[in-house]
């Protein structure tokens, strides 16, 4: 997938979080370990959210593409955004499924898995 579609999917993304009440912290947020596609909260949460767009589910849903190794690497990009923007939200680890069958044009699927993951 080109970096220019997944943009695509985390705009789309980042609108629901928004139309559901969660205030964009930041977007791409990037370290040596890894990058967080959004940083969203809400009242109680501190959200670091992956998004996986995908044509369909053909081969598996959006999420099962987040893989025990990209789990450790959010992780510690979440922790080394917490050292330096501390907050007193509960940290939690989002996914959401963007399905776009007919590409931008075409009409959106979108499911937001919260707390898809955590801390061991």
């Amino acid at each position: 997938m080109s970096r220019l579609t997944g943009r695509f999917g985390e705009a789309a993304a980042a609108e629901y979080l928004r139309k559901h009440g969660y205030e964009i912290v930041g977007m791409n947020y990037q370290t040596r370990m890894g990058e967080i596609d959004i940083i969203a909260r809400n009242r109680k949460y501190l959200c670091f959210v992956e998004v996986k767009l995908r044509k369909n589910a053909d081969f598996g849903t959006a999420r099962e593409f987040v893989t025990a190794a990209k789990q450790r690497k959010l992780i510690l990009a979440a922790e080394s955004y917490l050292l330096l923007n501390p907050d007193r939200r509960q940290p939690r680890f989002d996914v959401v499924e963007v399905y776009a069958p007919q590409g931008a044009e075409g009409t959106l699927s979108i499911n937001h898995i919260e707390d898809a993951f955590q801390v061991n």
